[in-house]
């Protein structure tokens, strides 16, 4: 059994409130916190949302409740070059640069800068021209799965492997898109529904409060974890609250690699490190009395006591009414 390791993706999103210097501290956060790649959202808030289109519910708590969503993603938009520069850096920082698009036009911005692992949200999961155009780059690609039916992750499937991608290179993310996602929404299960029913890797996108969830995932099986975080949750920013500050990431991360080195190969049996207690904790058969030469074992005159280092208890009634071939005291190991 060959346990992959856990992708972990530090999701900036938004969160550099469209300061480019702001997320580049972001990626030195990721690369501190020893995260896998950091993505961010690339997109051109026009070609994506409608002049009047409402803010959701949290975004209206977090934000100008008077302001329309347009105008909000405006103050968060990045330009080209931005990202441009915010992939040179992540390069020479070592870490994987990934950012989602939400465009045409983006989606052909960072097939330019080289992506090899492409990002589809939730939200896109029903955009067929969309998941068209990627699918038709034959990348690796991450599809989220927030608000889907079963009949919705299959279709957006084969659309992407109807356009050239192999499935091998799909990954689903079970997501749930509640801003805080409360932890009786979560549904974790339903990761595991997704690998039996389409045969696939699977990972998390987590939007809950805390750390306990993603690390709960990874012991169920996810290849991928993604998860919001921030440098400061009092910054203004939609996304904010629910995000984990960096010490919180690097604690995340930290807890996901000892749970996937502790989910090990699957087979029992005795590992190096508890070798050395075996004769301890184990029990043999030992005299209960003193026995002398040619009297017979019986359930009287044996007994079993640590160390484990005789006849196992388990062979008690294979040496009973046989007969002792020397003297033996009290707690003394019985051969025969």
């Amino acid at each position: 059994m060959i346990i992959k390791r856990v992708f972990v993706v530090a999701e900036a999103g938004i969160n550099h409130n469209g300061n480019i210097e702001l997320a580049k501290k972001m990626v030195d956060a990721a690369v501190t916190a020893r995260a896998d790649a950091i993505k961010f959202q690339t997109f051109k808030s026009e070609n994506v949302i409608c002049k009047h289109a409402p803010k959701a519910q949290y975004q209206r708590q977090t934000t100008d409740p008077n302001e329309s969503q347009l105008e909000m993603a405006k103050k968060l938009e990045l330009k080209p070059q931005a990202f441009r520069e915010l992939c040179k850096y992540c390069k020479k920082k070592g870490i994987i640069f990934l950012s989602t698009p939400f465009d045409f036009e983006s989606i052909d911005l960072l097939n330019k800068l080289g992506l090899k692992i492409f990002k589809i949200p939730s939200g896109e999961l029903t955009n067929l021209p969309y998941l068209q155009k990627i699918g038709a780059l034959k990348k690796k690609i991450i599809l989220s799965t927030g608000m889907a039916e079963l009949f919705e992750i299959r279709n957006a499937l084969n659309v992407l492997i109807n356009e050239g991608t192999k499935k091998c290179n799909i990954t689903i993310m079970h997501c749930n898109t509640a801003y805080p996602t409360p932890y009786k929404d979560v549904n974790l299960l339903a990761m595991s529904t997704i690998k039996k029913v389409f045969k696939v890797d699977v990972g998390y996108s987590d939007h809950s409060i805390g750390i306990e969830v993603p690390i709960a995932a990874v012991a169920m099986g996810a290849t991928i974890i993604e998860k919001h975080f921030t440098l400061d949750k009092n910054m203004p920013g939609p996304d904010q609250k629910i995000s984990l500050e960096p010490n919180e990431l690097k604690a995340m991360i930290c807890a996901i690699r000892n749970i996937e080195c502790a989910i090990g190969n699957g087979i029992k049996t005795a590992s190096p490190s508890e070798l050395k207690n075996i004769n301890i904790a184990r029990r043999s058969l030992v005299a209960a009395t003193d026995i002398v030469k040619g009297e017979q074992f019986s359930l009287d005159n044996v007994t079993s006591k640590r160390p484990g280092t005789g006849i196992s208890p388990m062979a008690l009634y294979k040496i009973i009414g046989k007969k002792a071939i020397k003297d033996f005291a009290e707690d003394e190991l019985i051969i025969i």
